[in-house]
């Protein structure tokens, strides 16, 4: 029935949709940062902070959402942190001021519940193997969410203005809301008796040293991406002299690689199994801007370097995440929406660090060498955790750490 409360657990488009619309709510705006900083009287730095608040909020928001679809399921936390979202869309629409403006984009972030709560979902009704496949066709599909977002709001801000965009966020707003009552049962089936008991846990959660390696290769993977996108409108527009549309469609060329990544990763894992697989998208991850890199230190620059390197990044990351986020959720399967909460929300923590430093770097020297450095070295990182997890896995074979 057309509002007929769902009792099955949702298809799989719909966890994609549910999880793409906490990306677009990230960048779907980032094209008109400039035009909004006009709009509200502010500089350029000020109006940043709709980005980088945006990302430490949502980190906070995924330590409650975790647990909370725990203890009362999936479905009732999607429910909340959607109408929400909508909600407060509506009220960024129609603000006039920048800080009543920011404080609706920060609450804005409760829509981080797709990427929580889907991956939760996911986890709940397949195995770790069929988890990263599926989260690798998930991601692969998400992918345009970035790609597209940057772009169709560069167009939107050029077209009418930067509050066309805020329309659209409600609209898909009450969509979703429709979505998740008609095709989003619940499939928590082991909920935690209550916050204390859940929290008691957490120690055997923290304890396991695959769990940090794989939120440690998270956290600096998806850094490479904030990396990149806090930096492409000030080197673009130093270097390039991009348009807003241009810019956007510039963003989202690190989708691609990501998209591909996805695919080989969604068709081949089960093959090939997660350690491999993960560290050949370390490498790709690192390769790129690394060769950037060089070719730049040696005075080589232009547009086509400079997006191009990043699709190596793009292809890394998604060969990578999608066995880290079910490897991270399966060191303690009972604490499935935990882990994703927490990887989660040290994941988004680390991408507002890492965007908070990437702003203040690109003033102090020659931009495009040290934005590309900043993503080698999360590459690196990044590398470094899924090593971590290897080793782990060499020397106590599928023993939990």
């Amino acid at each position: 029935m057309l509002f007929s409360p769902a009792k099955t657990p949702p298809r799989l488009a719909t966890i994609i949709l549910l999880t793409g619309m906490s990306l677009l709510s990230l960048n779907m705006f980032l094209p008109a940062l400039a035009e909004m900083a006009t709009s509200f009287e502010v500089s350029y730095g000020t109006m940043n902070l709709a980005l980088g608040g945006y990302l430490a909020v949502a980190a906070a928001m995924q330590l409650l959402f975790g647990p909370l679809s725990d203890r009362y399921g999936r479905r009732p936390v999607f429910l909340v942190t959607t109408i929400l979202f909508t909600v407060v869309s509506i009220g960024g629409l129609l603000a006039q001021n920048f800080w009543v403006f920011f404080a609706y984009r920060l609450l804005q972030s409760a829509i981080v519940s797709g990427m929580v709560l889907g991956r939760a979902v996911i986890r709940d009704t397949s195995t770790q193997e069929e988890a990263a496949s599926l989260l690798g066709y998930v991601a692969m599909v998400m992918a345009l969410a970035p790609m597209l977002g940057p772009l169709a709001g560069g167009i939107m801000a050029d077209i009418w203005g930067w509050r066309s965009i805020y329309v659209l966020y409600s609209v898909l707003g009450a969509v979703c809301i429709w979505l998740i009552w008609v095709d989003v049962g619940e499939t928590n089936q082991t909920k935690s008796d209550s916050f204390k008991a859940q929290f008691r846990q957490y120690p055997e959660l923290f304890k396991s040293r695959r769990f940090w390696g794989y939120t440690v290769a998270m956290t600096f993977a998806v850094g490479s991406f904030y990396a990149f996108i806090a930096g492409a409108p000030l080197v673009s527009e130093r270097l390039f002299n991009l348009s807003p549309a241009m810019l956007g469609a510039g963003i989202g060329s690190i989708s691609f690689g990501f998209m591909f990544g996805n695919f080989i990763a969604g068709r081949f894992t089960r093959t090939v199994g997660l350690a491999g697989i993960m560290w050949v998208g370390r490498v790709f991850a690192l390769a790129g801007p690394l060769a950037g890199l060089l070719l730049a230190v040696g005075g080589v620059s232009n547009l086509w370097l400079y997006f191009g390197c990043i699709l190596g990044v793009g292809f890394g990351n998604g060969l990578t995440l999608p066995g880290a986020n079910a490897g991270v959720m399966s060191v303690r399967p009972h604490l499935a929406g935990s882990a994703s909460g927490v990887s989660g929300a040290l994941t988004i923590a680390g991408g507002a660090l890492v965007t908070t430093v990437t702003g203040w770097c690109l003033t102090l020297w020659q931009p495009l060498i040290v934005h590309l450095g900043i993503i080698v070295l999360c590459s690196v990182i990044a590398m470094l955790g899924i090593g971590y997890v290897n080793r782990i896995d060499r020397l106590e074979g599928q023993i939990d750490g």
